[in-house]
């Protein structure tokens, strides 16, 4: 049987005839189910079913494709943030999707903010549901400040308050002014806030005349 390679995928000539197509479905669906309900082009090669079939099930409206090698079987099923967990595992949620999980701004904000590793392809951010827009960052400055907290179902990781602020004041120019003001009240309110690790943050990212200058007076 003559074999072509397709987007890095080995697809044979032929169908497998010996079985209906409803029972290959069958079989996809209860693979996605099974690690977790939305999974990557190359765990489903673990089917060996022809690459082909996958395309015809998702132009068929059977499956559906998230985003370019991510596939579920009802986006219905799952909430932006459960989408978010599964869909960038490795990121850590910033600046005003972070202040809103804390509790320091009241109104939920448009889309996911999330940091990742600079070397992250771009093309991991070419969907339209749910928004997202990406900070870049070194990779060891990702290691700094992190928590984790629940979000959709599961565990994200996010930058603690201290290191929180710091980052929404490096980037303050890319947030709404009355958002910014809000978020850094609530931080200066905040009777759990860590100066030391706040300072620590600021010189890790820079940040250590605008601690002073719009925090340091109310302290």
């Amino acid at each position: 049987m003559r074999r072509e390679r397709r987007n890095g995928v080995i697809m044979s000539e032929s169908y497998a005839v010996n079985e209906k197509r409803e029972q290959i479905l069958q079989k996809v669906k209860e693979f996605i189910v099974a690690h977790g309900g939305i999974v990557k082009k190359n765990q489903l090669e673990e089917l060996h079913i022809d690459y082909r079939r996958i395309l015809d099930f998702v132009e068929k409206g059977d499956l559906i494709r998230i985003k370019s090698g991510y596939y579920t079987i009802r986006i219905g099923d799952y909430s932006e943030d459960e989408l978010i967990v599964k869909l960038f595992p490795d990121a850590v949620l910033t600046m005003e999707c972070a202040l809103y999980a804390y509790g320091y701004i009241k109104r939920k904000p448009y889309g996911y903010q999330i940091a990742v590793d600079k070397n992250t392809s771009k093309s991991r951010f070419k969907l339209e549901f749910p928004q997202v827009t990406p900070f870049y960052a070194e990779p060891e400055t990702l290691q700094s400040g992190v928590d984790r907290i629940d979000f959709g179902n599961a565990k994200m990781q996010i930058f603690d308050k201290d290191r929180l602020i710091c980052e929404c004041l490096k980037y303050e120019d890319k947030m709404e002014r009355a958002v910014f003001q809000e978020g850094v009240l609530s931080y200066i309110k905040d009777e759990k806030k860590n100066i030391a690790n706040l300072m620590k943050y600021a010189r890790e990212r820079r940040v250590v005349k605008k601690v002073q200058s719009m925090i340091g007076v109310w302290l």
